[in-house]
């Protein structure tokens, strides 16, 4: 199939369809589209940071949803559309403003700016959705699936609107609402009465592409914790200090090993092969998962926030969910995208799981310091990496 024809041969819009053949590189438009979500990534876990409750955090998992719906999207958009093509550059280029909004309201989304970052929200999502109908047509496949896509589309922008004018926890409820039904619509194809759902199988989905672009944001989630690192160290500079700095740097560099070193140009190739496969893998490993694995990073960071503000004070429950809960939560959720990928049970990432969830009470009960703290954890992700080398050397995934 030549990248201007659709399964049945329809030609498509003239030159905005990406070719076919092999994984499609990632271009300098989408690069720049992904630099505004360096400053969503330092809202976020700024956010989080200045509400270190359950509520804070449940927040934060919320705005932290919605923004990823909005680049996942858009990401899933341009596999299909070449970025550096006029009009689908324009789009980019509009969505990264709207983006950029977003990220501005989300200091106060769940108090006085809540409305702006809904309207954001939904002009965004159904603005793309729009241009996707107009810049697809001659393709019925992709026809399809965004016809099918839009109604659920509008009617999850009907409820962010409301929630922008409601306040308190009615807001977090219609939100959350709004994540449930983008998670349950996707996974079951959006189904329209009389029209049926959309098939992940029909999708033409280049994986490889949506690897490298889901690499690509949790690069940018842990360069924004080594910022993290870096302004608050410079707010103090003492040997105890640089000595908690030196620590939060390696535990950024542990995380980035984990992913990268082996699994990330693996994943790529698994899913750029999966055949008709790759649209249900990649809805799964990087709709579902990967957000799990950012999330990680941002609750890692501002557990480095903690520690380097206070690396030998008590460690307190909140302090301790930080720095070990966000390498808990990085791993896991990247134990969960390795069993997708491989169908194998990643045994070293969850007995580490398991044992950083069980440090969270030894540190607390024994008021061990932050530094200590963060030490252990450390020590738990290093494992994870030399477990990888073990089974590397042995040429096992």
């Amino acid at each position: 199939m030549t990248p201007s024809e659709s399964p049945a041969g329809a030609p498509a819009r003239p030159g905005l369809l990406r070719g076919r053949r092999g994984v499609q590189p990632t271009t300098s438009t989408e690069l720049f589209f992904d630099l505004v979500f360096i400053f969503t990534v330092t809202q976020l876990s700024h956010y989080l940071i200045e509400h270190p409750n359950w509520r804070g955090a449940g927040r934060t998992a919320l705005l932290l949803a919605l923004v990823w719906f909005v680049w996942v999207y858009t990401t899933w958009l341009t596999n299909w559309l070449h970025p550096d093509r006029g009009p689908v550059r324009a789009m980019l280029i509009g969505v990264a403003l709207g983006s950029l909004l977003l990220s501005a309201a989300i200091p106060q989304a769940f108090t006085r700016t809540g409305l702006l970052f809904a309207v954001v929200y939904v002009t965004v999502q159904v603005g793309r959705t729009m241009f996707a109908l107009w810049a697809v047509q001659g393709t019925p496949w992709l026809v399809d699936g965004f016809q099918k896509s839009l109604p659920w589309i509008l009617g999850t922008s009907l409820l962010m609107v409301v929630g922008g004018l409601v306040d308190g926890a009615a807001r977090e409820a219609l939100w959350a609402t709004v994540i449930v039904l983008e998670v349950v619509g996707l996974l079951i194809g959006y189904p329209v009465p009389r029209r049926g759902r959309s098939r992940p199988e029909r999708w033409m989905v280049e994986g490889g592409h949506l690897a490298e672009r889901s690499s690509a944001f949790v690069l940018i989630a842990l360069g924004e914790s080594i910022l993290v690192t870096g302004t608050t160290f410079t707010s103090h500079v003492d040997v105890v200090m640089s000595g908690a700095f030196l620590m939060a740097f390696a535990g950024s560099v542990a995380l980035w090993w984990v992913y990268f070193a082996r699994t990330a140009p693996a994943a790529t190739q698994v899913i750029a092969q999966a055949g008709e496969r790759t649209g249900a893998l990649s809805r799964v490993a990087f709709n579902y998962l990967h957000p799990v694995i950012v999330a990680g990073v941002i609750v890692t960071s501002a557990g480095d926030e903690r520690l380097l503000r206070e690396p030998g004070a008590p460690t307190t429950t909140v302090t301790a969910l930080f720095t070990l809960g966000g390498p808990a939560l990085f791993l896991a959720g990247h134990a969960a995208y390795m069993a997708v990928l491989w169908r194998t049970f990643p045994t070293s990432r969850i007995a580490a799981v398991l044992v950083l969830l069980a440090l969270v009470p030894v540190c607390v009960g024994l008021k061990a310091p932050a530094a200590a703290c963060a030490a252990a954890g450390l020590a738990v992700t290093v494992a994870v990496i030399m477990a990888d080398r073990s089974q590397a050397r042995r040429g096992v995934q």
